[in-house]
């Protein structure tokens, strides 16, 4: 991991600051406490801003603030999630007492949505999402992103078939639209992206983004998610919407928590601690916040029952002859010895967020964190029958077994005998190391009515890999050595040193293949003004620059084929690779009456290697019936740049290709000779609009709704496009280029599709229902997909057009656009009585449809709706421990997908019940296609439209300070 040392003590920052931002007159300052009017007990962390600014704090441990305001009169809003937002006069200097009223839920300030001002989630003119801390906890997942699945209907994430690489974080995303396309804050500012590049045949292919699961749970105070185009107020990766993660910063009032947790099954075995808390520093004039978390995972294990019969089409040329050694190996292991599930996984987070005040006016505000993850997953069991000790006689010193068929002597093609040692296959390991690290400081001012920011951002995410128990098979010949003993310069006897294999079976069977390491630094000045109680404006501008480095790996990890089940980066595929982008933004908010709003913002940007970007957005809020209803609307278009993972990136991998096992293809970087080569052009952004119309309610202080409607078409969409194999004429350069470097096929980046996405999300409330001595709570949220599809043709390089093939076929269109859930929505039901809190949730993974690698034309499969229930159970047996107990997934509901016909021919296929002479039916033919013969049954190869492992059993035991 690389560092950087700041060398700029306090007094020289705000002699800048002092430069750059004269004084012109001093604030003022104002004190108070907030307490509950229901039974006027203290609020920590309750929100205030000083209207028409972001100015703002929150409460401590026992309700106090302080604020200094610009002047005097000001206007405070006031807000903490589950109570009713106040807004409150204050004319002079001194202390105040603010009760807030309980029963409005989600109802607090957002940061995000405006440049200009701070406004409420049910004032802003944008769809937010507020999530609570306690709300991501009750959820009793593993990990952050794992509970934003089970808490947002347009946030998905799913477990990657194929583990490998992709094992170290799964992808996620908002609204269909892909992890590339949703920009993640923390405290408002740009989170680092992954350095993993997602390649394999699953959701999220060829894109890549920050590793939310990396954040601690612990250390999140709540959640924002804006669910709408916002490239204009934050640039690149916002087309789909952005998430700020909002730290907790309370100085007081700390806790230490043990949470354990067991499958169904009696795998995965779960084992975290993690304690937060906080301190008063300098005289009680800052605060820091800290969070350790420590966790171990158990591996998850949920292979099928191999099909001998599809085993023979795909490893031992298809005679039936082979059937009986098959059948063998498969009475021993009928699951083909594959391990696939969730991989063992052990991480250790640490974060602080803290703030210091330098004066009455300005505060140095800071936060840090790094993360260690280790994951230790599993490749395709390479079977006798796939890796036969007929072909490679060694693998019997290297992985003895109990294989009755494998005993005795074998010979190779130069004479040399190895011992069969009961040799029965093996299963390559694949170890990752992540490391992921962020930090920002800064500093905030008010002078003369105007709010300053400015800031650093720092961040990186690196991964290296290891290959365990495995081997380099192939044959690769030292060069002969003349060993001119004599000194005579001529050749004698006894002096020619033969060449001799390298590999074999003198190869290793632990490999360091690289990995890959991206890193930024982010420098942005934001100022702001309330010019009126009418006008708003803010502006600003940052500057990133980002180094992306492909690190290379040992030479056996890529000689030849190099290590088998995951080759390591070439020395001519390595290497570090860089860019800057310089962006500004101005931002007006006009408030045309107490109810009508108006808000513009534009952007520019230009990138040092692609160049310029405008953009722009207007968005609308007009209030009515007291407040009660908010009809919203906002029209924008954004931009993408893509991100140099998909620029740089060239590599061999292995994959499955259904019919021929694994196969070896190529991934060639737009910028390479071999890209010049054939034809392909370099990576330009991609363009978005953006359209969002919705209505908000209030209608009491227990029932609040928001409906909205999306649409958004992305032009010159950056896609991984298929693998294109040969054209069958050897004097086609792409040809050439797959005979030099022994490979099946070749994929590649480019701007290749024009599409439209548009759907509809609903999220409801009603509270405070007293049931006896309780009180009982509903919430509804959902969202419908009603268009997610291409836009008109594919724009195929000629090299491809002309070969008859397209980079993005059926399977690609289905992992674009149909492999999340077309609805999804999320019933929950909670009830609070005493020192005990229920929470049912019942969340529906609606219809989802794939068109798989190598499936029939004619057919394609359809996942079955399905209900996932969870309950929570929170006790608190005194003031200072509590006991959270889950079960996730009560019923043990599993994903279930079926054949469906595209027509009668595919319905014929799924009709017909005859065999061939291997004794499988068609329909039972494409199954073992789609499913690499039944090892990945529950998901299929390509993917699946939610994970769950089974019924999930959780503990977690809280002390607080």
């Amino acid at each position: 991991m690389e560092s950087l040392s700041f060398k700029l003590t306090t007094k020289r920052l705000l002699l800048l600051i002092m430069f750059c931002f004269p004084l012109i007159s001093m604030a003022q300052e104002i004190t108070g406490t907030v307490r509950s009017s229901g039974d006027n007990q203290p609020i920590p962390g309750a929100n205030i801003v000083e209207k028409g600014t972001t100015n703002g704090t929150t409460t401590d441990f026992d309700g106090n603030f302080s604020l200094v305001v610009t002047k005097l009169p000001a206007k405070l809003v006031v807000s903490y999630i589950g109570y009713s937002t106040q807004e409150v006069d204050v004319n002079q200097e001194g202390n105040v007492s603010i009760q807030l009223d309980e029963g409005v839920a989600l109802d607090e300030v957002v940061m995000v949505g405006s440049r200009a001002v701070a406004r409420s989630s049910t004032d802003t003119p944008l769809p937010v999402d507020m999530i609570g801390v306690k709300e991501i906890q009750n959820t009793g997942q593993v990990t952050f992103d794992k509970s934003l699945q089970y808490k947002i209907p347009s946030f998905n994430t799913v477990q990657t078939p194929v583990n490998d690489a992709t094992s170290l974080l799964d992808p996620y995303e908002i609204r269909n639209m892909g992890p590339s396309r949703t920009l993640i804050l923390i405290n408002g500012k740009r989170k680092n992206l992954s350095s993993l590049l997602y390649t394999q045949t699953s959701p999220g292919r060829g894109e890549t983004g920050a590793d939310i699961a990396a954040i601690p749970t612990d250390a999140i105070k709540r959640v924002e998610i804006l669910r709408d185009g916002a490239s204009a107020q934050y640039g690149s990766d916002a087309i789909a919407g952005v998430m700020n993660i909002i730290l907790k910063d309370n100085a007081e009032g700390g806790y230490a928590s043990l949470r354990t947790g067991i499958s169904g099954e009696g795998d995965g075995e779960t084992v975290a601690f993690a304690i937060n808390n906080g301190s008063s520093i300098f005289e009680d004039k800052g605060f820091i916040n800290y969070t350790i978390d420590l966790s171990s995972i158990g591996q998850y294990n949920r292979p099928g029952t191999v099909n001998a019969a599809g085993e023979i089409a795909d490893f031992t040329g298809g005679t039936p002859a082979d059937i009986a050694f098959v059948n063998e190996f498969l009475s021993r292991k009928p699951d083909a010895g594959n391990i696939n599930g969730s991989p063992e996984t052990t991480a250790a987070k640490f974060l602080i967020n803290g703030g210091i005040d330098l004066t009455e006016s300005s505060e140095l505000y800071f936060n840090a964190a790094y993360v260690y993850k280790k994951v230790n997953s599993f490749a395709n069991y390479r079977t006798p029958y796939w890796r036969t000790i007929e072909a490679f006689p060694y693998l019997g010193n290297f992985f003895p077994g109990d294989n009755p068929n494998n005993v005795g002597a074998f010979t190779d093609a130069y004479g040399n005998t190895f011992q069969g040692n009961g040799y029965d296959g093996y299963v390559p390991t694949f170890d990752g190391d992540l490391n992921d690290y962020n930090a920002t400081v800064g500093v905030k001012d008010n002078k003369n009515d105007w709010f300053y920011d400015a800031s650093m951002t720092v961040g990186g995410n690196r991964q290296t890999y290891r290959v365990r128990n495995s081997h380099n098979r192939n044959e690769v010949f030292s060069p002969a050595v003349f060993n001119d003993t004599n000194g005579d310069g001529t050749l004698d006897d006894g002096e020619l040193i033969p060449s001799s294999r390298l590999y074999q079976e003198n190869s290793q069977i632990s490999f360091d293949p690289g990995g890959t390491q991206f890193n930024h630094i982010v420098g942005n000045i934001d100022i702001s003004r309330a010019l009126s109680n009418q006008v708003s404006i803010g502006f600003g501008a940052e500057f990133r620059s980002e180094n992306f480095t492909i690190i290379e790996g040992e030479l056996s990890s890529y000689d030849g084929g190099g290590a088998d089940s995951f080759a390591g980066n070439r020395p001519e595929n390595s290497g570090k690779f860089n860019r800057y982008n310089f962006g500004g933004y101005f931002d007006l908010a006009w408030d045309v009456s107490e109810d009508f709003l108006l808000n513009g913002t534009i952007r520019t940007e230009n990138y040092s290697d692609f160049g310029n970007a405008f953009v722009w957005k207007v968005s609308s809020r007009y209030k009515l019936l007291d407040d009660k209803l908010t009809f919203r609307g906002s029209l924008s278009t954004g931009f993408r740049a893509p991100t140099l993972h998909q620029i740089y990136t060239q590599k061999a991998q292995y994959s499955f290709v259904p019919g021929q096992g694994i196969q070896v293809g190529g991934l060639v970087s737009n910028v390479s000779p071999q890209a010049r080569l054939l034809g392909i052009p370099q990576l330009d952004a991609e363009e978005s609009t953006n359209f969002t119309v919705g209505v908000g309610g209030k209608l009491s202080n227990s029932f609040n709704f928001t409906l909205d409607y999306y649409n958004i078409a992305v032009r010159d969409r950056i896609v991984l496009g298929t693998e294109i194999g040969p054209s069958g004429d050897p004097s086609n350069p792409l040809d050439q280029l797959l005979a030099t470097n022994n490979l099946s096929d070749v994929s590649f980046f480019s701007n290749a599709l024009d599409t439209r996405t548009s759907g509809i999300d609903l999220v409801a409330n009603y509270r405070n229902i007293f049931l006896g001595d309780g009180i009982l709570g509903f919430s509804l949220s959902g969202n419908y997909v009603i268009q997610n599809e291409r836009d008109g043709a594919v724009k195929n390089i000629p090299l491809v057009e002309n070969a008859g093939q397209s980079v993005v076929n059926a399977t690609q269109e289905a992992l674009f656009f149909t492999s999340r859930p077309e609805t999804k929505w999320i019933l929950g039901t909670n009830y609070d009585i005493g020192d005990f809190a229920f929470t049912l949730n019942n969340t529906y993974f609606g219809k989802t449809t794939f068109k798989q690698q190598g499936l029939d034309d004619n057919l394609f499969t359809e996942f079955i709706p399905k209900v996932v229930t969870d309950l929570s159970v929170n006790w608190d047996a005194n003031e200072n421990v509590s006991i959270l107990f889950n079960i996730n997934n009560i019923f043990n509901v599993l994903p279930e997908w079926e054949f469906k016909a595209e027509n009668a021919a595919g319905q014929a296929i799924i009709d017909n019940t005859s065999t061939n002479s291997l004794g499988i039916t068609p329909i039972q033919e494409q199954s073992n296609l789609i499913t690499f013969n039944q090892r990945y049954s529950q998901m299929t190869y390509d993917g699946y439209h939610f994970s769950q492992l089974g019924t999930l059993f959780n503990l977690a035991i809280t002390y607080r300070f």
